[in-house]
């Protein structure tokens, strides 16, 4: 996704990368040196090392600078990205939230790209609207940050299981069971963490989901795939870690949330997908 920005913005505005591993043949640069001179910082990095680098940058911020980031996870105490931008941030500066359909390869190839910008007030989202003016990312403004945050992590625990169905071959009727009761569950939980009733109904919620879902160039779409061969090497993702995050943090409570649960005894339980499903359906029809 660092890649699929820099393409979107490289040629209408002044960019400094940071890489937080060193690369070979790339000139390593100073963020402390940087980021004074920064009226924007974009987070195209795993939320789990946010809170080192604001923590990092924050000394060196000018007041009017907007820290934008586009992780869909939770770091090791269970926080999302925005709970860590507002406990470090305070009110100090603005922040901004890019949730959506944005799938690295089809923006670098110069498709269409969706995203809500969750803000907490609208001159931050202007300022969003006005630094990806003309480029193929069309963007929307919520003020539910809670509700957006949660839609666009628990969306890549639910994606697995499409690519799970896709794998056994259970057909398009299936797909649509799954759309439906993915989001059913993405909105009762949605609202149980505290974000606005029908949150998950647009592009963080439904629209990443769609994507991530079914895309065959999805991360979570292959795990699911993976998962129902019964394969359990390498399944890492922020789907997985969620999981993990969840039941470690006590966030939930899964058997309220049947199909969530039922995701899990097979990421984690490695439960025979087609037997979970199949048991599933018995029970809950």
């Amino acid at each position: 996704m660092g890649h699929a920005m820099a393409y979107l913005l490289g040629e209408k505005h002044q960019l400094s990368v940071w890489v937080r591993r060193q690369t070979e043949n790339i000139q390593p640069v100073s963020l402390e040196k940087l980021v004074p001179d920064a009226d924007i910082i974009l987070f195209c990095l795993p939320v789990i090392p946010h809170r080192e680098i604001i923590t990092r940058i924050k000394p060196f911020l000018h007041k009017q600078c907007l820290c934008i980031s586009i992780a869909k996870g939770l770091d090791e105490s269970g926080n999302t990205a925005s709970e860590i931008f507002s406990e470090l941030l305070n009110n100090e500066y603005d922040f901004a939230l890019l949730y959506g359909p944005m799938i690295s390869e089809e923006i670098c190839a110069n498709r269409y790209a969706f995203a809500q910008s969750g803000c907490r007030n609208s001159n931050a989202f202007n300022t969003v609207k006005q630094v990806f003016k003309e480029s193929q990312l069309y963007l929307t403004h919520t003020n539910d940050i809670t509700g957006i945050s949660w839609s666009v992590i628990l969306k890549n625990v639910y994606a697995m299981i499409f690519g799970m169905a896709d794998e056994l071959q259970l057909g398009d009727n299936m797909r649509g069971f799954l759309a439906s009761a993915s989001l059913k569950e993405l909105d009762q939980i949605v609202q149980f963490m505290g974000g606005q009733p029908g949150s998950p109904y647009d592009l963080a919620g439904i629209g990443d989901l769609i994507t991530t879902a079914t895309s065959e160039d999805s991360h979570h779409h292959e795990l699911g795939r993976k998962l129902a061969r019964g394969d359990y090497n390498e399944i890492r993702g922020e789907g997985v870690h969620t999981l993990e995050m969840v039941k470690t943090h006590h966030l939930f409570k899964f058997n309220k949330y049947p199909l969530f649960q039922l995701i899990d005894n097979i990421v984690n339980n490695h439960q025979p997908a087609m037997h979970a499903i199949d048991t599933y359906l018995k029970k809950h029809f």
